[in-house]
């Protein structure tokens, strides 16, 4: 064998190897992205979760509004990515309790009994106001204190919360996603399909609770959202009962 054709095969050899190490890094960061992902989200391999919904007033078949539809579509795809399968499910027909499979809850409370019960049981800092009547407070969020009036179409909010009920790093989490107004509900499963990965190396996995703010949605639908405050301390202390409101807290 010349030098030449020596030379060849050390070249192929060599290209052959960086290829193979450069596979099995894309492959190991890949694993390891995909991993991170999974513990977030509480959906290991082939595992089962819930898309909890609010069931239309029209009648006994679950119904699903058009924002909801495109909120459970953004969860879906995470689902999916993680190599797990989802079960869509009416608020009231779900009858478990939470950490053995992961949930995601969308709706507002006096619409979703579901939601109701994770805001009473795990988010009793959050106050909602529910008062059918016209006024300024109108569908408010009251949080810490602070409160974050809706402006139809021009300045509405939402928050979005990975729970695990104090329960440690072993049990489900339960996601919610609670807006003024339908369109925030889509516009925070945006926010964490977005987002996921950040909050994933920021919070790993504990609990968390963003508020978000959902802005000119009339021009611009669910695309433009602001990170308000991490509000996680605040949204699971105790709200104050003494403090006088106008509305209040789902139950």
């Amino acid at each position: 064998m010349n030098d030449d054709v020596r030379n060849i095969v050390l070249g192929v050899a060599l290209a052959v190897i960086g290829a193979a190490l450069g596979w099995l890094a894309r492959t190991y960061l890949w694993k390891r992205k995909l991993r991170r992902k999974q513990a977030f989200f509480g959906l290991p391999e082939n595992s089962e979760s819930l898309l909890v919904v609010n069931r239309d007033a029209g009648g006994p078949d679950l119904t699903v509004v058009r924002h909801d539809v495109a909120a459970l579509l953004e969860l879906s795809a995470l689902i999916k990515d993680c190599g797990a399968h989802s079960q869509l499910v009416a608020h009231d027909a779900t009858q478990q309790g939470f950490g053995e499979r992961t949930e995601f809850c969308v709706g507002h409370p006096s619409a979703n009994r579901r939601m109701a019960a994770h805001l009473h049981s795990l988010l009793p800092g959050i106050r909602l106001n529910t008062d059918p009547e016209p006024g300024p407070d109108r569908g408010a969020f009251q949080i810490g204190g602070e409160t974050y009036r809706l402006e139809p179409g021009k300045s509405e909010y939402a928050f979005f919360a990975r729970l695990t009920a104090g329960q440690g790093h072993t049990t489900r989490p339960v996601f919610v996603f609670c807006g003024q107004r339908a369109i925030t509900n889509q516009a925070a499963t945006r926010y964490l399909a977005r987002h996921h990965e950040r909050l994933a190396r920021k919070h790993g996995n504990n609990s968390l609770v963003l508020l978000l703010k959902v802005v000119n949605s009339q021009a611009y639908g669910s695309d433009v959202v602001e990170l308000v405050a991490d509000v996680t301390k605040a949204a699971q202390a105790p709200s104050p009962e003494a403090a006088p409101q106008k509305g209040h807290r789902a139950s």
